[in-house]
């Protein structure tokens, strides 16, 4: 079985990557818990991006420190110029190419991105198409759909559309763009597009737990899936989920070991963002993680109005010291 990172717009960055792939290998080194990840969507609009754009949404092409690998997703309207683009991600070393039909932002697809394409089976074909034929047979082109824009209505004809165009993997989310992230996610949908495709289907939306994955499994008879604010609110379900399969023993990590990924995490992004946004990144993460730790939600009220550096940091150590005092008696 594969399990993803899904690559939430604003979350997902390079940083959370990088903690993310160091969890799994810290959690258990003779198992993987995420198998790959994917970028936050690069726009694309009627011209072939400069270098520096890719590297900056994917430093991992540069240089890969957690050593997963990395889908360049691209969102657009322009076959030629997403062709064109997926030529450049695949000449610069993405190990695949990865197409949103799925961001359900208002901005985005008021300028005809993501999810309101759902509504263009035609328009979808042509530019899966036109990307297939413009990076190497052994690219992979992936696409990522929802199961439609106002309603869940298009799902088996664009997923139809998807694989006679070339795609090598569809992940589906289980909800339309009007549906946005409230449950429930409609697993049963994907079931109906997985018996009409011969290429791999990908499970994603509302997997919170092992259970969740489980009923997943059995709605839409697919092994495979794509974990975004489950996976961010317990970094350790891959790992959960795949010991429960393999009939293997698990324990949750603690708060104490996460901790110490959150103080890296936050160092790390304090390097990259400007001052004005300094914890903002780790709020975010946070917010997640309080599903699921106490913890967590003490930490985020501690430092939620905060943007100094320091306080944050040494609130953070302070977490790490208490538990470890704790575990001492």
């Amino acid at each position: 079985m594969q399990i993803y990172l899904a690559p939430m717009e604003g979350v997902v960055d390079h940083h959370m990557r990088q903690t993310m792939g160091s969890l799994q290998s810290d959690i258990d080194g003779s198992h993987v818990g995420i198998d790959a990840c994917v970028t936050e969507f690069i726009r694309i609009t009627d011209h072939t991006l400069p270098r520096r754009v890719f590297v900056q949404s994917c430093p991992e092409l540069i240089q890969n420190r957690h050593g997963l690998p990395v889908r360049v997703q691209l969102l657009g309207s322009n076959p030629q110029a997403l062709a064109s683009n997926a030529r450049k991600a695949a000449q610069l070393g993405a190990p695949a190419v990865d197409l949103n039909f799925g961001c359900p932002a208002k901005t985005v697809n008021k300028n005809r991105g993501g999810a309101c394409l759902l509504n263009e089976t035609h328009l979808i074909s042509d530019i899966v198409v036109a990307v297939r034929e413009a990076v190497p047979t052994d690219t992979p082109v992936t696409v990522k759909i929802r199961l439609g824009y106002e309603e869940r209505n298009s799902y088996l004809a664009n997923a139809r559309a998807i694989e006679q165009a070339g795609a090598n993997e569809l992940i589906v989310h289980a909800r339309s763009k009007a549906d946005g992230y409230q449950p429930p996610a409609y697993w049963h949908c994907i079931g109906e597009i997985k018996k009409e495709l011969s290429i791999p289907v990908i499970a994603n939306g509302e997997i919170w737990s092992v259970e969740d994955y489980l009923a997943c499994r059995e709605q839409s008879g697919c092994e495979d899936v794509m974990l975004g604010r489950g996976l961010l609110a317990k970094p350790d379900l891959a790992h959960a989920i795949k010991a429960h399969v393999q009939g293997r023993d698990f324990q949750y990590m603690p708060w104490t070991a996460i901790a110490e990924h959150i103080l890296q995490f936050f160092l790390r992004t304090c390097e990259t963002y400007p001052a004005k946004y300094t914890g903002n990144r780790l709020k975010q993460w946070l917010y997640y993680l309080q599903k699921n730790y106490p913890e967590a939600k003490q930490l985020f009220d501690d430092i939620k109005r905060s943007r100094d550096k320091n306080y944050i940091e040494n609130r953070i150590h302070q977490d790490i010291c208490n538990q470890n005092q704790r575990h001492l008696y």
